[in-house]
């Protein structure tokens, strides 16, 4: 039996049908090329945004790269709020200011910030969240001093005064000075300064001891005991599994470990 598309009469009845489906083909195929190539358009600025976003974040020149997924943000909001006993709400807020401040900083200072996003991240909100008492700030080892200076904003943010002061080898001292500057203008004598010197050294003792800190910052390995710096309730801030002599053990975030001196 011959073919029904080969009938000529088949083919007469059935052709306004085909040219039908032929038309309904092209506007179909004419529209997923529309869709493709608006795809193509949206993954070439993806692209762009993306290089442009890495020159910014990518790790580059510091530790660690600067861009924090939802499943971070969410560890370190559990974290920082087991630690300051904070509702969530209030602790990813906090959370989302350092994260800018450490992205500005790292823009505008020099240097950078030492440490994984989520250990920078984590201190800057944790410390302003914990109440410390009075407004020094000790940052011992302190790098170029900006983590001390990102503190400092974060603690003024919240109505605490904050008065810096950075313990740091000698050679650091035009860097340190010129991040210091960031906190908000040039602060008055007395109000940002560094020490030149190790935390074992006795003439930066004596320099330190001047002073009580509410916030010791302690990054440095084989640090000595820095009690007797310390304020009364004052809290210090070691990588994790430091020895804290004289403090009490609040808990962990990241990497830190937080500790209390006693009231």
């Amino acid at each position: 039996m011959p073919s029904l598309l080969s009938n000529r009469l088949a083919k007469r009845v059935l052709k306004p049908a085909m040219a039908m489906v032929e038309q309904r083909l092209q506007r179909e195929s004419a529209a997923f090329q529309a869709d493709l190539d608006a795809l193509h358009h949206q993954v070439a600025d993806l692209r762009r945004r993306s290089y442009g976003l890495g020159l910014l974040l990518d790790q580059t020149g510091r530790d660690g790269h600067r861009m924090p997924t939802e499943t971070q943000m969410d560890t370190l909001v559990r974290e920082v709020g087991t630690l300051t006993g904070c509702d969530d709400h209030r602790v990813r807020d906090e959370l989302t200011v350092a994260y800018r401040q450490l992205v500005a900083l790292e823009a505008l200072g020099v240097g950078g910030l030492a440490g994984t996003l989520s250990d920078v991240c984590g201190r800057l909100a944790a410390l302003s969240l914990l109440d410390p008492p009075g407004g020094e700030v000790l940052a011992v080892d302190g790098g170029s001093g900006l983590f001390a200076v990102a503190l400092g904003r974060m603690l003024r943010r919240a109505g605490a005064d904050a008065r810096l002061t950075v313990l740091g080898p000698a050679a650091r001292a035009e860097a340190v000075r010129a991040n210091l500057a960031l906190c908000g203008g040039h602060a008055p004598e007395g109000e940002a300064r560094f020490v030149a010197g190790a935390p074992g050294d006795p003439e930066a003792r004596t320099r330190l001891a001047d002073r009580r800190y509410g916030i010791l910052l302690a990054d440095g390995p084989g640090l000595p005991d820095l009690s007797a710096l310390a304020a009364p309730g004052a809290l210090l801030v070691t990588p994790a599994n430091t020895p804290a002599p004289g403090f009490r053990l609040l808990g962990r975030v990241a990497a830190s470990d937080y500790h209390r001196a006693p009231r």
